[in-house]
This record gives C-alpha cells, structure tokens and sequence, in this order.
C-alpha cells in the first residue's frame, strides 16, 4: 500500500476543505468569545462591596452606577441599571432587572451555538467524506479491474482521513462549547445574587 499524502487528499476532497474551514471559525468564534468572558466575569460580593461603600453615608445611587460604568463586567452592568431605577417600586425594579440579567445573558451566548453546532455536526461530515471516499475507490476498482485489495485498501485509507478530521474538528469545538457554558453559568449565577443582594440593599434605604 503506498503512502497517504494529506495534501493530495485535501486537493481531492472538498469535505476536507469544509472541515477545515469549520475548523478556523470554531477557533475564531473560541478565541471572540474568550476574550469577552474575560472583560464579563466578576464577583457579586466585591461589585456590591464597592457600591454599599459608595452608598453608605447618605451616598447617591447614581455616584455608584457611575462607578459600576467604569468597571465593567456582567454583574457590574445588571447592578448599574438596578441604581439607575433605584426609585423604582420593588416589584419594578425587579423586573427591570431580571430584564437587564436576561440581555447580559444573550449577549454572552453570542457564537457559543456556533461551537455547539461544529462539534454536533463535524463527525457527521468526516463521515460523509469517507462514505463518499468509500464508493470512490471501488468505483476506481471497478474501473481498473486489477490492483485487488491493494487498490481498495489505499481509497479506504484515504477515506477514513476525513473520518479522522472530523473527530478532530468536533472533539475540540465541543470542549470549548462545554467549557464556555459553565463559565456563562458562574456568571448568570453572580448576576443573579447581585441582583437579589442589591434589592434588599436599596430596600434597607
């Protein structure tokens, strides 16, 4: 059986040309959507720390929003709309900023579906290439009708490269969805106690 080469097989497979293409934007949308957890990520406590300090001593809302502006995170943004509505009825506020908690959400899910659907759908067109490779190099044995096992044996292992580059594809886009999800839900879960924390401290005012 002679050698595989890889480059002549990605001029003769356009299935390997696609996974190669879901490849880079699964490592584009990865790396956009890294670099926005980064700037999105923080803590309830120290957020709510800096604005009950801000707010004590008879301090505006507004004074803390401000500060909320100039750090910007997640949690910082749902508790800057909540001061922003301080005088708000209790049940409005709340609303209000459950709204704000929902919008951060989906700005951070932004692209993850992207990662979720490379890594569901890449094996199925590795196997679409090799089932395609398959038929191929019986074709090509039919054709000849010498070569034996040979023959077949080199289109099969060609074939199974696109197999072998769709796991390759998916395996990754799936860590990555799987790991962006839980740092989207630690953040949900700040947000939230952020929001319920900073109600019962306006209320107290």
């Amino acid at each position: 059986m002679g050698n595989i080469h890889i480059l002549a097989i990605f001029r003769e497979s356009s299935t390997l040309v696609v996974l190669l293409l879901m490849s880079v934007l699964s490592l584009t949308f990865a790396l956009e959507r890294w670099w926005a957890f980064r700037g999105a990520e923080a803590r309830a406590d120290g957020v709510l720390d800096a604005v009950r300090g801000l707010l004590g001593g008879g301090g505006k809302p507004e004074a803390a929003a401000e500060w909320c502006r100039a750090h910007p995170s997640a949690v910082a943004e749902v508790v800057r709309y909540g001061l922003l509505h301080a005088g708000s009825p209790r049940k409005d506020l709340e609303e209000l900023m459950l709204s704000k908690l929902k919008e951060e959400r989906l700005r951070l899910e932004r692209f993850l579906g992207v990662l979720g659907t490379m890594g569901n759908i890449a094996p199925f067109v590795g196997l679409f290439g090799t089932v395609v490779g398959i038929i191929k190099a019986f074709r090509d044995l039919a054709a000849s009708g010498t070569g034996g096992p040979a023959v077949v044996a080199q289109g099969i292992a060609e074939a199974l490269v696109a197999t072998a580059a769709g796991l390759l594809v998916a395996i990754p886009a799936a860590i990555l969805y799987n790991y962006f999800m839980g740092r989207l839900k630690r953040v949900t879960v700040e947000m939230e106690v952020a929001s319920s924390r900073l109600l019962v401290a306006l209320g107290a005012r």
